[in-house]
């Protein structure tokens, strides 16, 4: 595997407000410091990337238009031609599909693997080690990879990855093929998933070489493939992205899962387990933050908490904030808005958002 031809593809183009009142349409999770660690999420997931794994001027985001600005200020070190802009959101494949088309008109040899930009990674060495082998793996076979973490515990937000483990791929001992591939359960269902243990959460880490990718759509997707076929003479032009305006809003609004993965005959699981979170959900960032003696999470400069267990509090604007007598409990603020909400009544953040 030459790592010239390694790239990575971080999909950029959610408008996750789930983490409300910190995050909104305007500025979605993944341009937000949640951690309270000085970096991003999508700063964090570049920064995983370029140390081990490829070159910084071998990394794509593909977001939408209106956040092209709010990129090019985190991520100075992404080529300006390496930021994709979707005229329209339209899910995962065409998104993937330009992308790929686009990489493959410059670098036919290209190893990809893409990932989303709001995810968090604990243990990063790790994280490192397992792209790196499954993009050796994929270098010069047509197989796709999907990168499927270890349950602990009988999770009902994520999809799940059904493996085969009676036998490891002869040329990597860690990789196996997939079974199938499973919707988010409902509780039962994901405990006896738990009790099994060759079921995997799918993450949405991708690993897959551009020839395989792009031949994958043109036998699945004919019609989304004929999109960017006739985008080919555009690409690197001034003309690209009037183009791209024009034809992207005809593809087809659909998952990579949908249109490629659950169809094609070489896909294989890599399982995995190095501290991974889609941080989804004020839960998961709780889960995955660190904790004082009582449960709590406190993210920001000046948080005192008294009498108060179970808590997550997100106060980062330098303000003293003092919680007293809570368990259970959501405090955040951003911008002269304040969230007190249970953890328990978190999906209702929605709606308080809303009016």
């Amino acid at each position: 595997m030459n790592p010239m031809n390694n790239h990575v593809v971080i999909m950029a183009g959610g408008i996750g407000s789930r983490f409300w009142p910190m995050s909104s349409p305007e500025m979605p999770k993944q341009f937000i410091d949640v951690l309270g660690c000085g970096r991003t999420l999508i700063q964090l997931t570049v920064d995983r990337f370029k140390k081990d794994v490829c070159l910084p001027e071998n990394i794509w985001v593909v977001t939408s238009a209106k956040y092209a600005e709010i990129v090019k200020e985190q991520l100075p070190e992404v080529p300006v031609d390496h930021i994709l802009l979707e005229p329209c959101r339209r899910n995962t494949a065409p998104c993937i599909a330009y992308v790929s088309w686009k990489i493959k008109a410059r670098n036919p040899k290209a190893n990809i693997v893409v990932t989303p930009s709001d995810h968090v990674v604990m243990n990063v060495r790790e994280f490192a080690r397992v792209v790196t082998s499954a993009m050796k793996f994929t270098a010069d076979s047509d197989a796709i990879v999907t990168l499927g973490m270890k349950a602990n515990r009988p999770e009902t937000g994520y999809g799940y990855i059904e493996a085969d483990l009676s036998m490891a791929c002869p040329s990597n001992k860690e990789i196996y093929r997939v079974d199938a591939f499973r919707e988010k359960p409902d509780l039962a269902t994901a405990e006896r998933y738990l009790q099994r243990n060759n079921y995997f959460w799918n993450a949405g880490i991708f690993v897959w070489n551009v020839n395989t990718i792009v031949n994958a759509i043109r036998v699945y997707q004919p019609a989304m493939a004929r999109v960017f076929e006739r985008l080919l003479p555009y690409y690197y032009t001034d003309k690209e992205q009037e183009m791209v305006d024009e034809l992207f809003p005809t593809c087809e609004n659909i998952s990579v899962d949908y249109a490629v993965m659950e169809k094609a005959d070489e896909i294989y699981v890599f399982p995995a387990s190095f501290g991974w979170s889609d941080l989804g959900t004020w839960g998961s960032l709780h889960e995955n933050s660190k904790r004082d003696a009582h449960n709590n999470v406190c993210i920001g400069l000046n948080i005192k908490m008294y009498e108060s267990r179970n808590c997550i509090v997100h106060t980062t604007q330098e303000k003293k904030v003092v919680v007293q007598g809570l368990d259970g409990y959501i405090v955040a603020e951003k911008d002269n808005t304040l969230l007190v909400c249970r953890l328990t009544e978190e999906q209702r953040i929605k709606d308080f958002s809303a009016e």
